[in-house]
């Protein structure tokens, strides 16, 4: 257990170089069998992991440049823990449902790749590795949507590669200045985010370094007004390209949001409440408005993640421990819903090669499985009690209801318009009559489709009933973080906001 941390995150990569010399007939065979690998690699590590310790655990430090203090070092706690897991799950699920014939060496070897980096960003703790795993990101994804995407791939492929490329370079501008500043306070080079967490910096350097890190971040999110790459990079890429994308990689924002400007810049990051409240709230509501007028499947549940998102931001600045570990949990049931939605209208894609509502209608009828498994998930995304995205949701606005009453219910319109939307498209697609000669032999769900999504399901109403193991972890690490927060903190204002669960017992 020294290095499970290394195995995990290099497996997959050193296995996708093997797997140039695998045939094309045992390609699918050997990615299943790598995907499987690192996922039982993953619950060894969560059955491995001490969930009443707050702190990083499995940590590895290795000097890479000592003169700079860069380092290779990683490590876990219960906030990077259960995001990993739902990295190497997504990629195993997405592998089991894959439907792509053109290159599919080439495919599977760049989701090994890929998974490789999400990985790495997450146990990642030295800000250099954080970043070259993050930049690393982009060219698997980059590759998978230009090679394999829609019409206008070419298009979506670099608008998302711009996109996130720019904001990564104002991320590491802030990056340098804060080991810089770390020099300066104490002599020595450091670029390792656990030491950066301790230096306190004058409220006007925390505002200036919060919003570079802030940029970088939220265009990773997306948020508004950064959010258009999203729906060309989900609307053109093949269908296993928008499961990742949705489930992990814009995760990576928010994670970020949670390990690296909030602990590093409470003050700044409570200054800032009100502006990043204001632009999820702007996310939330008009990006359900134009889910609402999408006549594409895929466009409609492209801009509601992008709703959804806004909501977990708004719990991550609740500043307290309800928020944030809500928001977390949160992004883990956007990543199982969303994933398992984009397979979906994939699925029906392969069939009618059309991703039009107009093109359907009564889907119910001919697919009852497809239609069953499509309800539920329905049901996921617009937070229906006893599914995940409830919990998440519900404990992310409750969060931010102590900060602001009135924002807090502007918030929870996502809820109603969420279901509209939803609803709206399950109508359209699936009740009525079958009108379309073309609907009228549609092939319902094969067996690995059905593994996938069954699995899916399981999951998101397994969690949704019993959240505890994942959420009891979670909220462990999460109330240390806001101690250290609320300690950390130099302005009376900060302290204020920034209420532990650790204070209040303390109180009684």
């Amino acid at each position: 257990m020294d290095h499970i941390l290394s195995v995990l995150v290099f497996f997959p990569a050193i296995a996708g170089l093997l797997g140039f010399v695998v045939s094309k007939e045992s390609i699918r065979a050997y990615g299943l069998s790598v995907a499987a690998i690192e996922f039982l690699l993953s619950l060894w590590l969560w059955l491995s992991f001490d969930g009443s310790y707050p702190g990083f655990q499995f940590v590895e430090v290795l000097p890479l440049i000592p003169s700079f203090g860069i380092n290779y070092y990683l490590g876990v706690d219960g906030i990077s823990l259960f995001i990993v897991v739902l990295s190497t799950f997504i990629t195993l699920i997405g592998l089991i449902a894959l439907n792509v014939e053109k290159d599919l060496k080439n495919m599977i070897i760049s989701l090994l790749f890929l998974e490789m980096t999400m990985v790495g960003v997450f146990v990642a703790l030295d800000a250099i590795v954080f970043y070259v795993f993050w930049e690393l990101s982009l060219v698997p994804m980059l590759y998978i949507i230009g090679a394999w995407g829609g019409n206008l791939r070419i298009y979506a492929a670099i608008k998302f590669f711009l996109y996130t490329f720019a904001g990564s370079l104002i991320m590491l501008v802030g990056m340098l200045v804060m080991a810089y500043l770390y020099y300066q306070a104490t002599g020595v080079w450091s670029f390792s985010i656990t030491e950066w967490h301790r230096l306190i910096l004058p409220e006007n350097y925390q505002i200036w370094l919060f919003v570079a890190f802030f940029i970088g971040l939220a265009i990773k999110v997306p948020m508004f007004p950064f959010h258009t790459w999203l729906p060309y990079a989900h609307g053109q890429a093949p269908t296993i390209g928008s499961v990742i994308l949705a489930a992990v990689l814009l995760k990576m924002g928010t994670y970020g949001l949670v390990r690296l400007p909030l602990p590093m810049f409470p003050d700044a990051s409570v200054y800032m409440i009100y502006p990043v409240a204001i632009l999820s709230l702007i996310m939330i509501i008009y990006t359900a408005m134009v889910a609402y007028a999408q006549e594409d499947m895929k466009q409609v549940i492209a801009y509601s993640s992008i709703s959804h998102m806004g909501v977990i931001v708004l719990g991550t600045f609740a500043m307290n421990p309800e928020g944030i570990a809500g928001s977390v949990f949160f992004m883990l049931s956007h990543g199982i819903v969303s994933g398992a939605l984009f397979m979906l209208v994939g699925v029906i894609y392969d069939r009618r090669h059309t991703k039009l509502m107009s093109e359907f209608g009564g889907l119910a009828h001919v697919m009852p499985r497809y239609g069953t498994i499509m309800g539920i998930m329905v049901m996921a995304s617009v937070g229906l009690p006893l599914t995940m995205s409830f919990v998440g949701e519900f404990l992310s606005l409750a969060g931010f209801y102590q900060v602001s009453h009135t924002m807090t219910i502007l918030a929870g319109t996502s809820i109603i318009l969420g279901a509209v939307y939803m609803l709206s498209l399950y109508k359209k697609s699936f009740f009525g009559e079958v009108t379309k000669e073309e609907n009228k032999n549609l092939k319902d769900l094969n067996g690995k489709e059905s593994m996938a999504l069954w699995t899916l399901v399981l999951v998101t109403v397994w969690l949704g009933v019993y959240p505890k193991p994942v959420l009891e972890p979670i909220n462990t690490s999460v109330e240390s973080l806001v101690s250290f927060m609320h300690k950390k903190a130099i302005t009376k204002e900060a302290k204020e906001v920034i209420k532990p669960k650790v204070i209040e017992r303390e109180a009684e």
